[in-house]
């Protein structure tokens, strides 16, 4: 068997001979690592040294030759070996006169030669060793010489991973030390492409990181949000990173932390730069006087080139708009100036140093601060104008997207209007509390003609509500009874509910009952026909969000409405006028209602009249007042309270519907009138007829006797 496989080899190393005769000599040799199989290999179990089974002899792995068997350094075998196939024996070492030599050659094997195999791993320690000595000596110069020394940039990356991943686990000093040096290298020392691999791996390793650092999502969702405010990083890197990662990885949790919690939130910037003490523990005003400084000393030297290092310098990209709103107060300070601070702006935007929305919030905060700023320059506003318009001509500002300086100072006088009106309208609404005066809100707000705006409106009823609901259930009643008494308008009520319901969710953190209070108010407002029933649909219609409590607030309220007897229920739930006690029966009503017009007839005052019937709060029942009232005018065939009638409708007291259901009440019951009074028909008819003129009544309410059903004449 033996001597067959040697035969087998022996033919096999002449058919290489062969081949290697046609080679060409310039082909580098080809190594070939004999099989342990072969018997000449020193693996082989054919050797002296192996015993039998059980033998006490222990198999020696080494050669007791004192030669050394292993290949040459860069050769292809020492004695006893067979050298590199298809090597000739020839000398391979390049000859410059050999008609195939190429220079290059020869340069790119011994550039090779300079980078071992072993390079990423010295790159490595080295790294690790910067990052050291670095949050050591808080250097950055010196930091970004080494790595220029290393000279491998396309290893930086894990110089990026490595620097942030130590900082992790360190204090918040170094955190903000990292990320100012990574600020200060971008670009300069590290490559754009190198930084974002190296977040990208830093992403990817979140799950193993979070092993050792158990914050590790918020601290690197931090680095990664400064990164962006910082500009070294594009804002696209987070939805791109979240299609490659696995779905149920931290590296997930870190971008979307990142994308929820840091970068959308308002004012993030500010912020996020500050969240570890801010760059080298500058302050605002620190900042501030830097860009006062900085641009003053550019009006004196008109060097450019300086101001925009100085601008780089601090390192605050977020807050380049400061820089924009002091260049252009400087200018309307200094006249003779303003051609080189706008020139300066100019440049610092189409150079990239200023980007376009830091240069429209400068500008836009200049607008909002206009007024103040007139106190001191007196053609301020008019500056202004000119300065936009300049800007906007030349092309570095979109002045489309700027707010109307003609517009903002009626915004501005807009805003103070509605502060002052929530001031007196919570001085209203506790006065009224503490005396149930309702004559006196009303006159309130009608001598600052406030109940004719509907926005003021809106914020009327929100204040109202939201005091009553946080007192107990003789102002909630109170409350209710004033606003069915108030004739606002009907979109400022509406949209008054539509607010509070829109803030339940804020309410409910200190009113914790507020899904009951809220339901029943918008319930009692729909009763007492303050709201209509579609109209509590619309709020329902405009409200986003089926899980919030304001959708829980309308669907009880809902319910509330369609439960049997719901109108004397809702009524009656906190205790009926205000007072503590379950509500009066309908007898009852009816009778207080009879013996108020009777005083009122014997002559007593309208004002007192009208005091006693918002004390009954039952409008939905005020019906029964314009039937008890006309009924006693065309007996009596006198017109004093008619008069009440004509003065409550004009006031809002009595409601077209509860006029409809009155006069039709009495329509039905002419028969029964008729005995005691012959000519009661003819008198209805004359009556309905003004009260068609006066607009009480619809056009189609028919002038003779008809039959009402739920308040529809039929």
């Amino acid at each position: 068997m033996d001597s067959k496989e040697d035969n087998y080899l022996a033919e096999g190393v002449d058919r290489l001979q062969i081949v290697a005769d046609d080679v060409d000599p310039s082909i580098s040799p080809i190594k070939i690592t004999m099989s342990p199989k072969s018997p000449r290999s020193p693996k082989s179990v054919h050797g002296k040294h192996v015993t039998s089974k059980g033998s006490p002899v222990k198999h020696d792995r080494h050669s007791h030759s004192p030669k050394d068997g292993r290949p040459k350094k860069g050769g292809s075998g020492g004695k006893g070996t067979w050298g590199g196939i298809l090597e000739t024996g020839d000398d391979n070492t390049v000859d410059p006169n050999d008609p195939n030599y190429d220079s290059n050659e020869q340069d790119n094997s011994h550039s090779n030669s300079t980078k071992p195999l072993g390079v990423f791993d010295e790159y490595k320690k080295k790294a690790t060793v910067i990052v050291e000595e670095y949050f050591a000596t808080d250097d950055v110069v010196s930091t970004a010489n080494e790595l220029r020394e290393l000279d491998m940039p396309e290893y930086h990356y894990y110089f990026v991973k490595k620097l942030l991943s130590m900082a992790m686990d360190r204090h918040a000093k170094e955190k903000e030390m990292a990320a100012v040096l990574l600020s200060t290298l971008y670009a300069n020392v590290i490559d754009p492409p190198q930084l974002y691999k190296g977040f990208s791996k830093l992403v990817e390793s979140a799950d193993d990181l979070i092993v050792d650092i158990p914050d590790t999502v918020d601290v690197l969702a931090l680095f990664i949000a400064r990164a962006v405010v910082d500009d070294i990083l594009p804002p696209a890197f987070l939805t791109k990173q979240l299609g490659l990662l696995p779905k149920d990885s931290k590296g997930v949790e870190v971008i979307t932390r990142a994308e929820k919690s840091y970068l959308s939130a308002p004012l993030h910037a500010e912020i996020i730069e500050r969240k570890w003490g801010g760059s080298k523990n500058k302050t605002v005003e620190d900042v501030k006087t830097n860009i006062n400084n900085l641009l003053v000393e550019y009006i004196a030297s008109g060097d450019k080139m300086e101001a925009f290092r100085c601008i780089k310098d601090l390192k605050v990209p977020f807050f380049h708009h400061e820089i924009v709103k002091r260049a252009l107060i400087l200018a309307m300070e200094r006249r003779a100036s303003e051609d080189r601070l706008l020139d300066l702006l100019k440049e610092a935007a189409e150079e990239g140093f200023i980007n376009s929305s830091q240069m429209t919030k400068g500008f836009g905060r200049l607008i909002d601060t206009v007024d103040d700023l007139s106190l001191d320059i007196l053609s301020a506003r008019d500056i202004l104008q000119s300065l936009i318009s300049k800007a906007a001509s030349e092309g570095w500002l979109c002045a489309s997207s700027l707010k109307s300086l003609s517009l903002q100072k009626q915004k501005q006088i807009e805003d103070d209007t509605a502060r002052v009106f929530k001031l007196k309208a919570q001085y209203i609404i506790q006065e009224y509390f503490l005396s149930g005066d309702i004559l006196e809100v009303i006159s309130s707000l009608e001598s600052e003609k406030y109940n004719s705006s509907s926005e003021l409106s809106a914020m009327f009823v929100k204040k109202l509500i939201t005091i009553a609901m946080d007192r107990k259930n003789r102002e909630k009643e109170m409350a209710s009874v004033l606003l069915s008494s108030l004739s606002l308008p009907a979109d400022g009520v509406i949209n008054g509910f539509m607010m509070l319901v829109e803030s339940a969710d804020d309410t409910a953190l200190d009113i914790p009952a507020v899904v009951e209070d809220l339901a029943m108010f918008l319930a009692r407002a729909v009763v007492d026909e303050v709201l209509a029933p579609q109209q509590l649909e619309e709020i329902g219609n405009q409200l986003t969000g089926q899980d919030s409590i304001g959708s829980k607030v309308l669907q009880m309220a809902r319910s509330v409405l369609k439960a049997r007897l719901s109108g004397e229920r809702i009524l009656r739930c906190w205790g009926g006028g205000g007072s503590s006690r379950p509500g009066w029966d309908i007898e009852d009503i009816k009778d207080k209602i009879g013996k108020l017009l009777e005083e009122y007839d014997s002559g007593g005052e309208l004002r007192e009249a009208f005091r006693c019937i918002r004390e009954l709060a039952m409008p939905f029942f005020h019906h029964e007042v314009i039937k008890k009232a006309l009924v006693a005018v065309m007996e009596k065939k006198n017109e004093r309270l008619w008069g009440l009638l004509e003065r409550g409708f004009s006031v809002g007291v009595f409601t077209p519907d509860q006029m409809m259901k009155g006069f039709g009440r009495v329509a039905d019951s002419l028969d029964d009138l008729a005995l005691d009074v012959p000519d009661a028909e003819q008198q209805f008819t004359r009556y309905v007829e003004r009260a068609k003129a006066a607009s009480w009544l619809d056009s189609s309410f028919p002038a003779t006797r008809y039959v009402i059903q739920n308040g529809a004449c039929s």
